[in-house]
C-alpha cells in the first residue's frame, strides 16, 4: 500500500524558514515524480513545486521562485520542500503527491497524496 507522509509544518513569523519532508512507502520510487501542493481556507488546491521524473527536471510556482527550493533523497523515496523568506500568503496545508512517470502542475496528474501538514506564517 502506497504511503506519503509529510511532516515538517508549523508556525513560523514572516521571514523565516520551514522545511517539509515527504516520505513515502509502499513501493519504489525511483520512477516518480514528486509534486508539492498548498491549500489555503477556501482556496482550491495550487501548484507550488515539483522533481520530475527521469531528468529530476525542477518546476516551481511564480509566487515561490527564488524562495522555496524542492529536492529529493539519492533513494527518491523523500521528497523535501526548503522553504525560505516566508510570507503571510504562504499560510495553508501542503501536501506532498506522487504520480508514476510524469506529473506536471495539475492535481489530476498524480495519484498518491499525503495527509498534509499545516503551515502558518504570521506577520
Amino acid at each position: 500500500q502506497v504511503q506519503l507522509a509529510e511532516s515538517g509544518g508549523g508556525l513560523v513569523q514572516a521571514g523565516g524558514s520551514l522545511r517539509l519532508s515527504c516520505v513515502a512507502s509502499g513501493r519504489t520510487f525511483t520512477s516518480y515524480t514528486m509534486g508539492w501542493f498548498r491549500q489555503a481556507p477556501g482556496k482550491e488546491r495550487e501548484f507550488v513545486a515539483t522533481k520530475t521524473w527521469p531528468n529530476g527536471i525542477t518546476y516551481y510556482a511564480d509566487s515561490v521562485k527564488g524562495r522555496f527550493t524542492v529536492s529529493r533523497d539519492s533513494a527518491w523515496n523523500t521528497a523535501y520542500l526548503q522553504m525560505d523568506s516566508l510570507k503571510a500568503e504562504d499560510t495553508g496545508n501542503y501536501f506532498c503527491a506522487a504520480a508514476e512517470f510524469y506529473g506536471g502542475k495539475r492535481p489530476e496528474d498524480y495519484k498518491y497524496w499525503g495527509q498534509g501538514t499545516q503551515v502558518t506564517v504570521s506577520s
